[in-house]
């Protein structure tokens, strides 16, 4: 299996962080590869680029907690309606802030969001990106790409005329690949919201400012002559744009699969404060329970993996709700028991994980079934599943919430003990005190 297709996959729920339409991503890649074509890149250039697209949005999480803080709204939002004005223009900046600041607010506390974002954004969107990119470009090394990759994910919101971000590089000095990249994620944002004729316009009306001539150039010819919104349309996009990889095409290898979990480990933790290495903890805690109760060395890699992964779905969840430092209304916790849905939706979609869905989406059951998002019961709960709930309740116990501090060890395992039985396994949380005991876990 190809190393595009998975990554393919997983990039459709970086679309939902961005606030983008599912296939944000894949869409942009196709484009951005077709750039590339009548640019003339060489062929390993088009390889760092095409991973690059596929990946542009690695790093989008690690901002989501603070613009839902600074804007006191759903980040998604926000970031959808962003990627569509010119922040420069105050035009464009006043009717985006009323739209987007403090919605379902009293009227006092939107003004006064509104000012305070006025004041502050700037400096803020600078920084913002900044965490962005950065973040993006580390993850992207940490699967094994050339820095090439990771450089045109660092300046991907830099511009021609050097009003970008983070650095504010300026023409040649914005490396290609990141110019490319800008070009095609900001003409399929404005496809998706206004058609051809839209992205067209936008890629004419920011030539020379934002976008390097020579690229929009491509681009435009690239609409003209070669039939490129048609192909957009057809379906299987997905299958295609693998297709479209550089060269010869990267092989998934156990080696390269090892990696991509522990990477979206660090994009899933990265989405709230409040979660930071939740995901490698409870994995290495599932992992050393499988261990004990005799799973085999795959199983136990497996186990390891489902950790890693299990809160994938919370990705599609406002931040607006997973820090409210207060309780959540029926709505607001409607939402937050959707993602072990969306994390098995997420996974079952991408081939060499698809085994790991459902245990993984298992996190919040119980064993008197009166968990999320199933209601399954004890004997419908396979070992991992139930490995899994104790391994997380145990790991989310220990750190800090937003409505309550982290509990020491005496009180997180009098807590497992009185859900033993009813709301995790029994023969589960036994082995986990075990281990706690032995010092094997902190």
């Amino acid at each position: 299996m190809r190393l595009s297709e998975v990554l393919s996959a997983l990039s459709l729920i970086l679309d939902r962080v961005e606030g983008q339409p599912e296939g944000h991503a894949i869409r942009s890649c196709f484009i951005g590869m077709a750039l590339a074509e009548r640019l003339g890149l060489p062929e390993e250039r088009r390889s760092a680029l095409f991973y690059a697209l596929l990946l542009k949005d690695a790093g989008c999480s690690s901002n989501a907690s603070k613009v839902a803080a600074l804007f006191d709204a759903d980040d998604a939002g926000v970031k959808m309606a962003l990627k569509r004005i010119d922040r420069e223009r105050l035009p464009e900046v006043v009717p985006y802030l009323v739209r987007s600041v403090g919605r379902g607010r009293s009227l006092r506390s939107r003004v006064g969001r509104f000012f305070l974002v006025l004041l502050r954004g700037r400096g803020e969107g600078r920084e913002f990106v900044r965490i962005r990119c950065e973040r993006g470009a580390e993850i992207t090394r940490s699967l094994g790409f050339p820095e090439e990759t990771a450089g045109a994910i660092r300046a991907l919101d830099e511009r021609w005329d050097g009003a970008g971000h983070p650095d504010g590089l300026r023409g040649e000095e914005v490396p290609l690949l990141a110019r490319v990249c800008g070009l095609a994620q900001t003409v399929e944002v404005f496809h998706a919201a206004g058609g051809p004729a839209r992205a067209e316009e936008i890629s004419r009306a920011r030539r020379g400012s934002w976008f390097a001539p020579d690229v929009v150039d491509a681009f435009l010819a690239a609409a003209r002559e070669d039939g490129l919104w048609e192909r957009l349309r057809e379906p299987g996009l997905a299958k295609s744009v693998s297709g479209m990889e550089p060269g010869e095409e990267i092989p998934a290898t156990p080696e390269r699969l090892g990696r991509i979990p522990y990477a979206f480990a660090r994009i899933i933790d990265a989405k709230s404060p409040f979660t930071y290495r939740h995901s490698e903890g409870v994995a290495a805690t599932a992992a050393a329970m499988g261990g004990r109760m005799g799973l085999a060395p795959r199983a136990v890699r497996d186990q390891e993996w489902a950790g890693l992964l299990h809160d994938i779905g919370k990705l599609g969840v406002s931040n607006r709700i997973l820090d409210k430092p207060g309780p959540l209304t029926d709505a607001e916790r409607a939402e937050v028991r959707k993602h072990p849905r969306l994390t098995y939706d997420i996974l079952s979609r991408v081939t060499p994980f698809r085994h790991l869905a459902e245990v993984a989406a298992s996190h919040h059951e119980r064993p008197d079934g009166k968990g999320y998002h199933r209601g399954l019961k004890m004997v419908d709960l396979p070992l991992p599943a139930r490995i899994l709930a104790v391994a997380d309740t145990f790991d989310a116990l220990s750190q800090d919430r937003p409505y309550r501090p982290a509990m020491p060890m005496e009180e997180v395992l009098v807590c497992l003990e009185k859900e033993s039985g009813t709301g995790l396994c029994p023969e589960c949380v036994e082995v986990l005190e075990d281990l706690v005991s032995e010092g094997k876990l902190r």
